[in-house]
């Protein structure tokens, strides 16, 4: 199947999403490819099993390797990542934005010129605070760093609620809002589509990979573009580049928010069924550490607590009084995403510098005293070998070094694989998402994202996906 378009966008998460509905709403002929399928937001209770199976790419068994493993996760349906996590909301710091300027020569991006873009994302996902009290989970964060004198928000979230005496929050991810605006807007979606390489012939982009048929069967699908914007999220936007040959300051520059996880059991009730996601985080320490709390279904729970087996027999009986929490870092290590000739998936390499275990063990320490102070009776650190901590003063010695590198850590920010500014020695693009030196040919996703910002990446990415695509639009505009 050979098909023509005049602007192709490679991903449908919130780059590849925002991307595509300003591109089309300004009456550009737009196709959108999605590696994954199009499935509603309710197909599956949230933070399922069953979520994980339909929605994470190759089942949630993603990971790098390195001196220390990461597990990480990739939504691989229509939405990308917006379709899987829980929404929380952040602006780019503007000391994160003055470094970029700085290290990596982006331009047009202070404080003060990213703030139309940020708020009008805002507007359009109904960024807001809980109407009504937090989740106890959350809340026992948030009274923990209080009575330390740390610094603690809560975060807003891209939820829109009704005007029920108890208001039930509807996730506004990208399969409910953009997407579907640029559907009406006249864009092509064609989900279940993989595309393996770019190539360029006669000044268009040739798009090659393959399609599933209503049989389950696939078959080859081309796509011949004037300009193509790739946006398939860090690992997948620099693999589908590599592949294609495209491999200058690519791959190259990996950053993640290593994480590291604990679970919290309190003598009261903290958890129920509508817990959902709490919304506190300490910033005392930020933008080096960040404190929050995860997501505690009873799978995530059991997960989290496999280290401990007699108590994941217990659970059933006791998840009720347990939460998740977690510490995450801005790192000084880095990785390498590869491309290996017969595989579909990349080969993702991290390593931590001996600094990123240190902060590491700062922050699960300062977690843990919060959530003592927040009532915590006994802490089930998610470490290799780790104890239950039932005594303040055995946070001390909690969380060596040693025992960080020898354990798997997770993350769910990745970035910077294809950073963007002006200094052409470290960035893939220019400060607008065009790679350097190669004609029509843009990325707008969280690869661009220079370095770790510390904060959960996705308003980040939202607010350079406009401003890229209207300066694209602007550029192209015919002179009179």
């Amino acid at each position: 199947m050979t098909q023509r378009t005049e602007i192709v966008v490679i991903g449908s998460g919130p780059g590849g999403a925002i991307t595509a509905c300003t591109l089309a709403e300004a009456g550009r002929q737009v196709t959108l490819a999605e590696d994954g399928p199009f499935l509603a937001q309710n197909s599956c209770h949230p933070f399922s099993i069953e979520e994980i199976e339909q929605k994470y790419r190759n089942g949630g068994v993603t990971t790098t390797f390195g001196n220390t493993k990461v597990a990480y996760a990739e939504g691989r349906c229509v939405g990308g990542g917006s379709e899987i996590n829980s929404g929380l909301y952040h602006r780019t710091p503007a000391e994160v934005l003055e470094r970029w300027r700085r290290e990596f020569g982006l331009v047009d991006a202070s404080e003060e010129e990213m703030r139309q873009h940020f708020e009008s994302c805002e507007r359009d996902l109904s960024v807001s605070y809980l109407p009504g009290p937090a989740p106890e989970a959350s809340l026992r964060l948030y009274g923990g760093a209080t009575a330390l004198g740390w610094h603690a928000i809560e975060v807003p979230r891209w939820f829109r609620y009704d005007r029920t005496p108890a208001p039930i929050g509807e996730r506004q991810s990208m399969s409910r809002t953009y997407v579907q605006r640029a559907l009406a807007a006249g864009c092509c979606l064609v989900p279940d589509t993989r595309i393996r390489m770019l190539s360029r012939s006669e000044r268009l982009w040739r798009l090659e990979g393959t399609t599933l048929e209503s049989s389950g069967a696939r078959r080859a699908f081309r796509l011949d573009a004037e300009t193509v914007f790739v946006c398939g999220g860090t690992v997948q936007t620099a693999l589908l580049l590599r592949r294609s040959g495209l491999r200058r300051n690519i791959g190259n520059t990996l950053q993640i928010h290593p994480t590291v996880k604990v679970i919290a059991r309190f003598d009261h009730e903290v958890n129920n069924e509508q817990t959902g996601v709490p919304v506190h985080q300490i910033k005392q320490f930020a933008p080096e550490i960040s404190m929050g709390c995860s997501i505690s279904t009873r799978a995530f729970l059991a997960l989290g607590l496999a280290g401990f087996p007699g108590r994941v027999a217990a659970l059933e009986q006791s998840w009720r009084n347990l939460a998740v929490y977690y510490a995450m870092i801005a790192p000084a290590g880095g990785g390498l995403v590869r491309s290996i000739p017969g595989f579909d998936d990349a080969l993702v390499r991290y390593r931590f510098a001996p600094a990123d275990y240190r902060s590491l063990a700062l922050g699960l320490r300062r977690l843990c005293q919060a959530l003592v102070a927040g009532g915590a009776v006994e802490l089930f650190p998610a470490l290799a070998g780790a104890n239950p901590i039932t005594h303040p003063d055995q946070l001390d010695g909690l969380a060596t070094e040693t025992l960080l590198a020898r354990s798997s850590l997770m993350t769910i920010h990745l970035f910077s694989s294809c950073p963007m500014g002006e200094n052409q020695s470290k960035c893939a693009a220019d400060s607008y998402g065009k790679v350097h030196g190669v004609p029509n040919l843009y990325v707008s996703d969280a690869s661009l994202l220079c370095s770790a910002p510390g904060v959960n990446p996705q308003g980040t990415v939202m607010a350079f996906a406009r401003r890229n695509a209207l300066r694209f639009l602007d550029s192209a505009r015919p002179t009179t």
